[in-house]
């Protein structure tokens, strides 16, 4: 693959606001800039090798997803056109066509509204030693990725490092006001079910997601990345069989590698293989592909 891959972002003339694990977010005359790199993570520690074109996949989807929203819930975004981002930006163009957006500035709700319409993951752990996920209890009996009989909404806190944590409706209601938590609550469900049911005509299984909600000019507001492979577990509904653990469009090749290679979890990560590399590459453009009906490269 010729596609140049992007490690991190140095701006100059722009003022940087943060570096998460994937993005770099600038201040551009009042709006802020957020720029997804290759960067990946696993287990809460960036690796040193990045994966060709993911900074353009989780972009190009959440664009995507934002645009099928509206008229269904207001979001930050101001454009994504490098062309309209400014002069300050200008000089950038090439390297952040493709992988940015301009946003509106937003007070962030420190909550993680996850969302869950199958039993896996954390979620199937907890079910296994309690009945219940996050609190909520489930009917007896199901099984390992099976259907929920509805989304489970189970908020968690939002970590500046390390893992979020799972809470109750109750004290998310505490933290941000039970009005606000209702509001986000509905939202959430309401986009969950609303692109599920999108990606299942397109053959692929929604499992789980989560969402960044923030508050500007009075207004709650879907802010962040949205419905990417990053976000969210998606799995190809073909094959799909409740009972087992479902191959996903994401990082599983990562995490499967660096499990078997013996590392302890702690910085610095290893280098990735190039196959492992390429075959998440591979994973991330064909989640791209198929939920939007276009090919990234």
């Amino acid at each position: 693959m010729a596609e140049q891959v992007i490690l991190e972002t140095d701006l100059k003339g722009l003022k940087r606001l943060n570096r998460g694990k994937v993005r770099d977010i600038y201040e551009v005359d009042g709006a802020l800039l957020i720029v997804a790199t290759d960067r990946i993570s696993a287990f809460d520690v960036i690796l040193p090798t990045g994966i060709p074109f993911k900074g353009k996949v989780l972009t190009g989807l959440t664009l995507f997803w934002l645009d099928f929203l509206r008229g269904v819930v207001e979001n930050h975004l101001i454009t994504a056109d490098v062309e309209q981002m400014g002069a300050k930006v200008k000089p950038y163009a090439e390297m952040l066509r493709g992988r940015s957006m301009l946003v509106k500035k937003a007070k962030v709700f420190p909550i993680e509204c996850v969302v869950r319409g199958y039993l896996a993951g954390s979620g199937w752990s907890s079910y296994q030693k309690s009945g219940a996920v996050c609190g909520l209890a489930l009917p007896k009996g199901l099984r390992e990725s099976e259907k929920l009989p509805e989304p489970l909404f189970t908020p968690s806190t939002k970590a500046e490092s390390g893992h979020d944590e799972n809470i109750t409706f109750e004290q998310m209601a505490r933290t941000i006001g039970m009005e606000a938590a209702e509001t986000l609550r509905a939202k959430t469900i309401e986009v969950y079910r609303r692109c599920s049911d999108y990606a299942r005509g397109r053959g692929v299984i929604l499992c789980d997601t989560k969402f960044e909600w923030g508050l500007a000019d009075g207004r709650i507001l879907l802010i962040d990345e949205v419905l990417t492979p990053d976000s969210s577990r998606f799995w190809p509904a073909d094959g799909y069989a409740p009972g087992r653990p479902q191959p996903s469009f994401d990082k599983q090749y990562v995490r499967d590698w660096l499990m078997q290679s013996g590392w302890n979890k702690e910085p610095p990560a290893p280098k990735l293989p190039e196959d492992v590399v390429r075959r998440t590459s591979e994973k991330y453009l064909q989640a791209h592909e198929i939920l939007t009906g276009r090919a990234l490269a």
